[in-house]
């Protein structure tokens, strides 16, 4: 016998796909908790089953082969329309079951308890159910554990759709951040270029290189979920392929990233310091149109440490072009420093110049 539809199935429906996760993959969490109810109800099949528009499909199955079952053919759409625990001891004897392709035969379905799974609104999206071939009934014990662990598979639903509305939300602020970012770095490269003065035209491609610096951070994040932590290698590489779009023809850059993961901030410090340097590189190092390369590394020291080093192999310094500027180049990268509690090196000689950034990860 078909079940009856259930008088609020349109929001049941609804909550139910708001979880996403309706065919989706077998997953442990999930194949564990079947595996043992098993072993505490004594039987051989356990199902974590999800009631659909027109099938009932298995986030989690011990002891059957197939994936879903039509509705025709499902106990659990009968037991979403009533309490929390619904127990058929014998499916032969239950009215509901007359026609069931799954119990009609010696070899069906004998037996059936199911603990509804319920959204926190109460809606029913299916059952975690216990079945067997034989006519039994549970004990105390047994259905009370049986309610606990749908409790636990609802606790895992709701982890999930939760961390899944974070995502969005985390992606939605940093689209517009991102967004933001462009409208100023448009508005700063406009300014600069009806901007009379060297010096203003000066300051104001500086802004702009630094809050591209930021735009290509939430590049990094957008790309992922809600994360903690961010690959630096990855998120230096969209600076580096910015800062080459900007180089002059006759420089190259070249890089070396390890791999390591730290927080956005501390990220976006890093890429800082990367920009200034090599901006005042393409600026100072290679005069008169002279050819070279700005070689990008960072190397995991070990001990939780790491170090950004960017070399360039032109003019070097002499006493006219002295290592240590104290422009606002140089002001940003001594804050940042403070900031990541790291420490700054420099030197330079007739093939180059050097800078080195050793910060905690």
């Amino acid at each position: 016998m078909l079940a009856d539809r259930h008088p609020f199935q349109d929001e049941r429906l609804d909550a139910l796909r708001s979880y996403d996760v309706l065919d989706t993959a077998y997953e442990a969490e999930f194949d564990s908790i079947v595996d043992v109810v098993a072993d505490l109800c004594e039987v051989p099949i356990a199902l974590i089953s999800l009631v659909d528009g027109q099938r009932q499909w298995f986030k989690a199955v011990k002891g059957l082969d197939v994936p879903e079952t039509p509705l025709e053919s499902s106990i659990c759409s009968h037991a979403i329309l009533e309490g929390d625990l619904v127990e058929i001891e014998d499916t032969h004897a239950d009215p509901r079951m007359d026609g069931n392709p799954l119990c009609v035969d010696d070899a069906g379905l004998r037996f059936y308890a199911g603990a509804v799974l319920r959204s926190p609104d109460g809606l029913p999206l299916g059952t975690l159910c216990v079945l067997d071939r034989r006519p039994r009934t549970l004990t105390d014990p047994q259905r009370k554990m049986l309610k606990v662990l749908a409790g636990q598979v609802m606790a895992q639903f709701e982890l999930r759709r939760t961390l899944k509305q974070q995502a969005i939300l985390h992606s939605e602020a940093d689209h517009r951040i991102k967004n933001s970012l462009q409208m100023l770095s448009s508005l700063t490269r406009f300014q600069s270029r009806v901007s009379e003065l060297d010096e203003t035209r000066e300051a104001l491609d500086a802004v702009g290189q630094r809050i591209e610096t930021m735009g290509r951070l939430h590049e990094v994040l957008q790309a992922g979920n809600v994360q903690t932590h961010v690959d630096l290698d990855d998120y230096l590489i969209r600076i580096v392929d910015f800062l080459t779009e900007q180089s002059p023809e006759h420089v190259m850059i070249d890089t070396a990233l390890s791999h390591i993961r730290m927080t956005p901030s501390r990220a976006a410090s890093i890429g800082i310091v990367l920009n200034e340097w090599v901006t005042n590189a393409y600026k100072h190092a290679f005069p008169s149109e002279r050819p070279g390369t700005i070689r990008v590394t960072v190397t995991d020291m070990g001990s939780g440490t790491a170090q950004l080093e960017v070399a360039d192999d032109g003019c070097g310094t002499t006493v006219e072009t002295p290592t240590r500027r104290s422009g606002l180049g140089t002001q940003i990268t001594d804050a940042v420093a403070q900031a990541l509690d790291g420490t700054l090196t420099a030197d330079a000689n007739a093939f180059g110049t050097r800078h080195r950034l050793l910060f905690a990860v």
